[in-house]
């Protein structure tokens, strides 16, 4: 019965990540393992306003691990922090309790010795993947997270406009300077730099030149 409910996970996440590779069948042998040690039975049921999950790399295991809780960026019970490492966090609101599952490098060297037949190193992995034991494939470490309100589920606690953009900014995010309210962007260079306007914003119109300095300075 477990095995047909794993591989029943690892189909679902392949249908929806595209594929299977050893990425997803580490995400979902992770997510099982957090649920289970959080104490959440039902992710998609009765327990999924119980739990949020913080995940530490954009790679397949990402995927894997929303399929398998249901979480997910626009609900706001998955939350991405961009570290690079296979690990993920899962927090069980109701009772407090965390845990930190980290993939072992050893697993991928050790996966080898499992399938020696299989040439392929990613064959060999995934195969070794869905067999390994817990122990093998992960360390797990109970931690403590304290959640801000502005991070809870729910609808926006505070939503301000930013004074040099005029864009909106809600959840807390904005960032106040020299007696302005400054969205990431503005305040700290954002990951796009504005080539043309395309027609669509607004002028914004500005009292003095303070502000336009500021512009050219930011």
């Amino acid at each position: 019965m477990a095995d047909l409910y794993f591989h029943t996970l690892l189909e679902e996440s392949a249908r929806i990540h595209g594929h299977l590779c050893p990425g997803q069948i580490l995400g979902v042998r992770m997510g099982i393992l957090g649920l289970r040690e959080i104490g959440i039975e039902n992710p998609k049921g009765n327990g999924r306003k119980d739990l949020i999950v913080f995940v530490e790399m954009d790679r397949c295991a990402t995927d894997a691990i929303q399929s398998i809780t249901g979480c997910s960026l626009g609900k706001r019970t998955m939350k991405f922090m961009d570290y690079g490492k296979m690990a993920a966090t899962f927090l069980n609101l109701n009772t407090g309790k965390a845990v930190r599952i980290v993939a072992r490098e050893e697993a991928r060297k050790r996966a080898k010795e499992y399938f020696p037949e299989i040439e392929n190193r990613y064959t060999a992995q995934s195969e070794a993947y869905k067999i390994m034991p817990d122990q093998g494939l992960f360390n797990i470490m109970e931690v403590k997270i304290e959640l801000k309100p502005e991070d809870m589920p729910g609808r926006p606690l505070k939503r301000v406009q930013c004074d040099l953009c005029g864009e909106y900014v809600q959840d807390m995010k904005e960032v106040y300077r020299d007696g302005m309210i400054l969205c990431k962007p503005c305040a700290e260079r954002g990951y796009y730099t504005v080539q043309t306007d395309m027609g669509y914003q607004k002028g914004i119109e500005f009292p003095d030149g303070d502000n336009q300095e500021l512009i050219r300075i930011l």
